[in-house]
Formats: C-alpha cells, structure tokens, sequence
C-alpha cells in the first residue's frame, strides 16, 4: 500500500491525472464489503488533504461500519459522456485500504492507503487501461 502523497512522488504525472478524474464533480462511488462478503455500493465525496486522500462517513453510517470491520475498498470517480466528436477524458478509479484518522460523534473520517489506480480512456485501438501499484509501478495496455 502507500499513501497519496507516495503515489504522486512514484508517478507525478499519472496522480495529476487521477486527481483530476476524481474531482471532476463532488459525488463519487465507493464499493465496501458488507458483514456477510457481500459488496455494498455508496455514494462518497473525497478530500485531498496534505498528502493523503480522504473519505468520511457519518455516525452509524453503514459504509463506516463496513470499513471499520474490513478496510478494503474501491472508489470510482465519476464517468462523464463522451464529447460529440467522440473523444472521452476517461474514468478513475482507486482500490486500497481505509485508516481511521479521526473518529468522533460526528462520524469517522478515513484515509485511503492505495494499492491500485487506474484509469480507463479511449486509446488508439480501443480501450486504454493505465494502472499504477506500489510493486509493478505505471503499465499501460491498449485493448482492442
């Protein structure tokens, strides 16, 4: 895992990218793990605060118990159409683990410790997949 602020110092351009993706409107998508494994879909908002990436969550907010009980998570930012002539910015999307940075009656906020970023766009054969991981770095596939 590593934290935002490592990611951007690994791949400065690619977190530029990925930033921009996701703060391309407030509202996001989160995808937790209910208590039986079962995958719960939520809507969040981000913060990018120093160097990390944050999620909150309000008191007894069912996504917070989700993280509370298993961090894993995946957010995906927000997918805009296509323009008219066909180009498309692409979507973003960051897997990892949430850490508890504050809890209070207010509800918890997190940290998101990222194991994966990537980002799919429109490429010259088809789709474009860019990801980036602590252990294999930046890859890119254009997928026909």
């Amino acid at each position: 895992m590593a934290s935002w602020a490592e990611f951007e110092a690994a791949e400065p351009d690619f977190a530029k990218r990925i930033r921009k993706l996701l703060s391309s409107r407030k509202h996001l998508t989160m995808a937790t793990l209910r208590r039986d494994g079962s995958p719960r879909i939520s809507g969040t908002e981000i913060q990018f605060t120093g160097e990390d990436l944050q999620i909150g969550s309000m008191p007894r907010a069912l996504k917070g118990s989700d993280l509370l009980r298993d961090p894993r998570v995946a957010i995906h930012g927000p997918t805009h159409d296509p323009a008219k002539d066909g180009r498309w910015r692409g979507e973003a999307k960051v897997a990892g683990r949430a850490v508890v940075v504050a809890s209070t009656g207010d509800g918890h906020s997190f940290r998101i410790d990222i194991r994966e970023a990537v980002i799919t766009s429109l490429g010259g054969k088809g789709l474009m997949i860019e990801s980036w991981t602590p252990d294999a770095g930046y890859r890119a596939f254009d997928r026909a």
